[in-house]
């Protein structure tokens, strides 16, 4: 069983839907369930999420930082946009992921690396109406390492999630 803090973060963008989602008492009390005690969002543009307050659930929000490295190392469990490079922050400090694909979005290139880190292992991804389900389901302990250590690791893997031959030959 999980304990610590759970991070929700959507980057620089404005995406009040996944914010709510995961305020709402059912999403907290799954959470809570699974041995979480803390959400911290990071909010960007949003609005100001409104808390469906749960007993044992301690709730902090913040706009933008100059870094959120420090709050992904603290925390148990990220659940992000799909957004590659917060991805990869997170999937670089080794810690479980889950990522939420905003469908609002038009030509969503998102959902297409979301699909490949499930594919590959690395991490879950929903939408905002699957959260709740993907939640009681997922199994951090089952999810691969992302290789580490190699940006081109990273440059080759968006390659082939969109569909370019060139790799970097780097070695």
């Amino acid at each position: 069983m999980a304990t610590g803090q759970v991070l929700v973060t959507v980057g620089t963008t404005k995406f009040d839907l996944f914010i709510s989602t995961v305020c709402s008492a059912e999403v907290s009390r799954i959470l809570k369930r699974r041995g979480y005690k803390k959400l911290l969002l990071q909010i960007g543009n949003g609005n100001i999420p409104e808390v469906e307050c749960i007993e044992g659930m301690d709730v902090e929000y913040f706009r933008f930082k100059d870094s959120i490295i420090q709050d992904i190392q603290d925390s148990s469990l990220v659940l992000s946009h799909a957004g590659a490079g917060s991805c990869l922050e997170v999937l670089g400090a080794k810690k479980p992921l889950v990522v939420v694909v905003n469908e609002m979005l038009m030509n969503n290139h998102q959902i297409e690396l979301a699909k490949q880190l499930f594919t590959k292992e690395h991490a879950y991804y929903c939408t905002c109406s699957e959260l709740k389900e993907t939640l009681v389901h997922m199994n951090v302990n089952s999810l691969k390492p992302f290789p580490s250590g190699k940006p081109e690791n990273f440059a080759n893997f968006l390659n082939e999630i969109f569909g370019f031959n060139d790799t970097f030959g780097i070695s």
